[in-house]
């Protein structure tokens, strides 16, 4: 009796809406439904070495160079034209005539490129990474902060870091990778953001990768990075920059500007007053030049179907899991820096998905 009530919601469904709008509504739920082959793809692609060898090659290869090329086991060769489908539908390469080349996103996955985003790709892939997403529906049924908590036994994503080298040495080297990016944009499109300082606090700053490269490009500023003692470790700066060990809800060190990159948008909104409170106690007058530099998302629109946005969004999920935190409209922004004291504020959307905001007291 079941099935015949299906199959007549399912006749009536057809009748009401038309075959060709059902089928699409199948083809979107498909969609929906391997949303991570693509993804899954991409990685295999990444761990085999594809983007490396079409790097080292220069030029475009056919499929047959690109196998003997690989570390395949010979019974798995006829499927690889499958994948390589896969991974020109979805952009993440070009083909043309059977011979393939890199993508723009591709060259990013390249191992020995100073911009590489591999790291943080494998990362995010890392099985400590990949859990909380099957404990979402689970998470917000019970008291757990995050679903990370709720993965592994009411652990932080911090503190399972703390305890796990490897994880923690992917994670910074991801972040580094990232910071080398977004390094040569400040530095050869957004000069202005420096100018007049003597010194910069870049508060969770890592390993240092963008103090070093403020520090060489601007060596009038005394640079310090601040991070937690096991993330500074027994780093040592040189010149005009600095590392100190210590947390930025105890103390932030005095400086005309303060560097929060991708840092906001890991904690939820008392918190994010807590820190933006400790950077203007740490900071001048806006007379005096005190301004605190802030490199995060500023939501767009859900509804606009460019990549950009599609990111945007999926990173406020992925704040979500990993943190129980978010990213932020202009709105919530303007929220935080009134509640924190500030009186100023200016945003350039000049970092892709991301935005230069500068806030002043």
């Amino acid at each position: 009796m079941t099935n015949l009530v299906k199959a007549s919601s399912l006749k009536m469904a057809m009748n009401e809406n038309g075959s060709t709008e059902l089928l699409q509504a199948q083809t979107q739920t498909w969609n929906h439904i391997y949303n991570f082959v693509s993804s899954s793809a991409a990685k295999c692609a990444v761990q085999l070495g594809i983007p490396d060898v079409l790097y080292k090659h220069g030029k475009s290869m056919c499929l047959s160079d690109i196998s003997a090329a690989l570390p395949l086991n010979p019974s798995k060769i006829s499927f690889l034209p499958i994948l390589m489908r896969s991974l020109v539908q979805s952009g993440f390469l070009y083909e043309h005539e059977d011979y393939y080349t890199l993508t723009p996103a591709s060259r990013l996955f390249v191992k020995d490129d100073p911009l590489s985003m591999r790291s943080y790709f494998l990362i995010m892939h890392d099985p400590c990474l990949q859990k909380p997403w099957f404990e979402l529906s689970s998470w917000f049924q019970n008291d757990f902060p995050t679903a990370f908590h709720t993965a592994h036994n009411g652990k932080s994503l911090w503190d399972y870091f703390a305890d796990e080298p490897r994880g923690n040495d992917i994670f910074n080297d991801s972040m580094a990778n990232d910071s080398r990016l977004i390094a040569d944009v400040l530095i050869t499109e957004c000069k202005h953001v420096f100018e007049g300082l003597t010194s910069l606090v870049d508060v969770g700053g890592g390993t240092g990768t963008l103090a070093i490269a403020i520090a060489k490009a601007f060596p009038a500023i005394n640079c310090t990075v601040l991070d937690l003692p096991h993330v500074i470790g027994d780093l040592k700066g040189s010149g005009n920059l600095e590392f100190v060990g210590g947390s930025m809800f105890e103390k932030i060190p005095n400086a005309n500007a303060i560097l929060l990159k991708w840092i906001l948008h890991n904690w939820g909104d008392e918190d994010c007053v807590k820190i933006l409170k400790k950077c203007k106690a740490s900071i001048p007058s806006r007379e005096k030049g005190g301004k605190v530099i802030i490199i995060d998302i500023v939501l767009e629109n859900p509804k606009e179907k460019e990549d950009s946005v599609r990111a945007q969004h999926n990173m406020d999920l992925v704040m979500m899991v990993l943190f129980a935190a978010k990213e932020r409209t202009k709105k919530e922004w303007e929220k935080l820096f009134t509640e924190a004291g500030f009186n100023e504020y200016e945003i350039t959307p000049t970092m892709g998905t991301r935005s230069l905001i500068e806030i002043y007291p």
